[in-house]
């Protein structure tokens, strides 16, 4: 019998940076009466939306970021080192946006040392035994989490769009399985997140090599075979390898926990309208139409 649990895991950052971004590129901030921009949380709201309606789950959690330093910037203090500070208009928004789904009864989940990858990577793991779990993020970093039990709902431009993926989806795509992912970034190196990799090494390399060696353990122990250019690459860059790979693998061990249960959708529209009337959305009703 299929199960019946349908847990929707909320990247909220990856949804609430990307209606920020949105908006703020034409200076529309949806500033209330109180001064308070508004604009990301009304688009983090839309897209919630769309996607509890695009797949019906039973159970709703949201991870969140819980500041810029974590684990990750300890190995290594480059690490996101490139990012800026968020614009001024978005930083009202981080509190109020946790206010907003814990009007939906959604519970919120962050860990201070940890990112919000880490904490969506140990709940799908003690979700999947009991649910079908569908993690909604803009990160293909999440593709190392894949597995019968878990998917990837990709964010893609405006509301309701998603690429769906899967293990069949990203062997057609890349040929790779989800554990390679890890080793994929690790060899290539990541500009977002600021860590090199093998310098030299992009990504079609990189999936070559795993394609013939399946891992860096496969790589290293085959190193003779690779051009001199290749070998010399790596050997320069060993310690950053086995360092980035550190950086690219998400903690799925993390000491968050949040009960199958709390998850449970049981929302109170008078709540969550009053919620809304608070922060002056418009067109409210049209917003909450699917709720």
């Amino acid at each position: 019998m299929e199960n019946e649990n349908r847990v929707l895991l909320v990247d909220g950052m990856a949804l609430l940076f990307r209606s920020f971004y949105a908006t703020a590129m034409s200076g529309y901030y949806m500033v209330n009466s109180k001064g308070v921009p508004t604009n990301a949380i009304y688009g983090f709201v839309k897209h919630l939306l769309a996607a509890k309606q695009e797949i019906k789950p039973t159970h709703i959690v949201c991870c969140w970021d819980m500041g810029s330093k974590t684990y990750r910037t300890e190995l290594y203090p480059e690490y996101k080192a490139n990012r800026g500070e968020p614009p001024v208009e978005l930083i009202p928004q981080f509190d109020l946006v946790k206010d907003v789904v814990e009007a939906f009864d959604i519970p919120n989940v962050g860990l201070v040392g940890y990112e919000a990858d880490d904490c969506l990577g140990t709940l799908a793991k003690q979700y999947e035994e009991n649910a079908k779990v569908t993690i909604l993020t803009g990160d293909q970093d999440l593709y190392q989490l894949i597995n019968p039990n878990i998917e990837i709902m990709l964010l893609q431009k405006g509301y309701g769009n998603y690429k769906f993926m899967n293990e069949q989806m990203l062997m057609e795509e890349r040929g790779l399985l989800p554990q390679q992912i890890v080793d994929l970034k690790a060899l290539m190196g990541d500009t977002s997140d600021n860590y090199p990799g093998v310098k030299g090494i992009g990504e079609k390399t990189a999936i070559k090599f795993l394609l013939q060696y399946e891992s860096i353990e496969g790589l290293l122990s085959n190193i003779d075979g690779l051009t001199k250019a290749q070998r010399t690459k790596i050997e320069n860059n060993i310690d950053m390898l086995h360092l980035s790979r550190k950086l690219a693998a998400i903690e799925c061990n993390v000491p968050v926990s949040c009960d199958l249960v709390d998850g449970l959708i049981n929302i109170n529209s008078h709540k969550v309208t009053t919620m809304l009337e608070e922060l002056e959305f418009k067109n409210i009703n049209k917003l909450l139409e699917h709720l």
